[in-house]
């Protein structure tokens, strides 16, 4: 016996439609209190007290006080990582396990994966970094190659400065919707919020939809050669 929860006592805990409700609203990388969880996962008040409880305790969710105020997040961005997997394993189940598409193409073009972009922008970028070899991607890891450090740094991300320490510095991460990979880790963080910082990307009310702006589809056509109008459906 280990003292670390048992994979069934996780699978239990995500296995619930309404925990995991619960747990995909947090998949942006934001903080939201009991009710807007619960408003999110079209819960009771008292229902949703009883699940966050039980995620805190098994060290899924984190709890933060500002004041008078509570606010859950993910413990880590490894439970992002493990939910956007299930999510991707899901996919590619048995057709009647598979999770139906739910028909907000917002959602695909471009979202949050906690801390950095997935979608289709996601993979679109991914994509141009490794084209141009300024990413390196494997199976089980990745790294920025000397060219690409360069131009990051002219990006505005201090390459140097990012902290690898806590986290994975720079991996794949399968995207679940167009089934190929997006760019995780620190180096995917600093990237989305870059794309913040220029006003390139803003989030979308009531959800990990991002919307790209004007100035964004130009700087991503411009830096990135990327044209999301011209990027495939999966």
């Amino acid at each position: 016996m280990t003292e670390a929860p048992e994979i069934a006592e996780i699978a239990a805990l995500v296995g619930n439609p309404a925990r995991a409700n619960v747990l995909l609203a947090l998949l942006d990388g934001r903080a939201l209190t009991a009710g807007e969880l619960a408003y999110a996962a079209r819960l009771t008040p008292q229902t949703t007290s009883g699940y966050l409880a039980r995620l805190t305790e098994a060290r899924l969710l984190v709890l933060e006080r500002q004041g008078r105020n509570a606010y859950y997040r993910l413990a880590s961005p490894l439970v992002g990582r493990m939910l956007e997997s299930m999510m991707a394993v899901a996919s590619d189940g048995a057709p009647l396990r598979r999770p139906r598409w739910r028909g907000d193409p917002a959602l695909r073009r471009a979202r949050t994966c906690y801390d950095h972009i997935a979608g289709r922008l996601g993979v679109a970028l991914a994509d141009s970094l490794v084209a141009r070899h300024r990413v390196v991607l494997a199976e089980d890891g990745g790294r920025v190659t000397p060219q690409g450090a360069r131009f990051l740094d002219a990006f505005g991300i201090d390459v140097a400065a990012i902290d690898g320490r806590r986290r994975r510095f720079c991996r794949p991460c399968l995207d679940w919707s167009e089934r190929r990979p997006h760019l995780a880790g620190a180096v995917g963080a600093a990237l989305a919020r870059r794309c913040f910082e220029l006003h390139w990307i803003e989030r979308q009310r009531d959800g990990r939809a991002l919307t790209v702006t004007v100035a964004g589809l130009r700087g991503l056509a411009e830096r990135f050669d990327v044209d999301l109008d011209r990027v495939p459906i999966a």
